[in-house]
């Protein structure tokens, strides 16, 4: 067991990168030794995010002017299509969790058919492991690189998983429709984000071609219906899932799969019968709770699960992630309380 490493967050001045933060400061084997944001370099974080304005925290810096001889890990925050060029030219004795879209995808053409151009660093894909803790802990104990799942995925992969590989469930018609709160776009200025262009409201987007869509039929080999919507809060996501039920199969044995599935994680949890999660339960927390119902239509049942879409949705599962590459115990940092109201 390694007892402390130092850390670099690259892109530290995104939600992501803040998350982070947030969870590595009372975590007991690390010590932040470089942040950067290229738009912020010279800075105190306090000037991006000032609720970190008492915390011992270096000032933000280029990528260029970090000195990774002095860094164990790096956490790379950057925005979708960046990240491929700049882990490329990291040095070799590096172990880099990616929270970006760049590394999820096994195939390089399905990358390039949905992010709309072609991948960077398709040799270093190659050694990449999608870091879904729970269904990856084995591949990503011995990792180098890690693929951070997004937001949509792991609340979608995490109920479906285990009832695909019990055959359970049947592998055609999955529908998944799921909500986010609006910290899933990022940091970012745009109109559409924009306080009163939210609250009060709900709107699809990416109608049938967003891209998560790949990522989750990759992780649960089977195509799928999906369709995620904005929703007027901080954080959060909520995934309703529609399934058929394979022979005899009903609601309770789909529960009770997930109970024998996850009764060692300490982060996904199955609610009894009847009982439907809400965000507010794992809001800044690292948890997965799902709810198992059965439909009215005889032979479908119905899934609903609820992550932070900025901690087990992002950088919770990183850290989760990074305890198992370093072979700490997987709750360290994480034992977060949801934050209720």
């Amino acid at each position: 067991m390694t007892k402390n490493i130092n850390i670099a967050i690259l892109g530290a001045s995104g939600y992501t990168g803040a998350e982070l933060i947030h969870i590595l400061l009372a975590h007991s084997h690390v010590s932040i030794k470089a942040l950067t944001g290229d738009s912020s370099a010279g800075k105190d974080i306090a000037e991006v995010y000032p609720h970190l304005r008492f915390k011992d925290l270096p000032k933000l810096i280029t990528i260029a002017q970090v000195d990774f001889a002095k860094i164990d890990l790096v956490f790379c925050c950057l925005p979708h299509g960046t990240s491929q060029p700049v882990i490329a030219k990291l040095p070799k004795h590096l172990k880099i969790i990616d929270l970006s879209a760049d590394f999820r995808l096994a195939d390089p053409a399905l990358y390039k058919q949905w992010y709309g151009h072609g991948h960077q660093a398709v040799a270093l894909q190659k050694e990449a492991v999608y870091g879904l803790t729970e269904i990856h802990r084995a591949q990503i104990k011995k990792a180098r690189l890690i693929a951070n799942p997004g937001c949509y995925p792991t609340s979608a992969q995490l109920p479906l998983i285990p009832l695909l590989k019990a055959k359970a469930i049947l592998p055609g018609g999955i529908i998944i429709d799921a909500k986010s709160g609006v910290t899933g776009a990022g940091r970012k200025v745009a109109q559409n984000m924009l306080f009163t262009e939210i609250d009060g409201g709900i709107n699809a987007y990416g109608i049938a071609n967003h891209r998560h869509t790949p990522e989750i039929e990759q992780g649960l080999g089977t195509t799928v219906t999906f369709t995620p919507h904005l929703m007027p809060m901080n954080r959060g996501i909520l995934s309703t899932i529609y399934v058929k039920l394979a022979g005899k199969n009903t609601a309770d044995d789909l529960r009770a799969i997930l109970l024998k599935a996850y009764k060692n994680e300490p982060f996904v949890h199955i609610l009894p019968e009847g009982i439907s999660p809400s965000t507010h339960q794992v809001r800044g927390t690292n948890d997965c709770v799902i709810g198992v119902f059965a439909d009215r239509i005889k032979g479908q049942a119905i899934l609903v699960s609820v992550i932070d879409n900025l901690v087990k949705g992002a950088s919770g599962q990183a850290v989760q992630n990074m305890n198992v590459m370093f072979d700490w115990p997987e709750e360290t940092g994480l034992q977060l309380t949801a934050l209720f109201p």
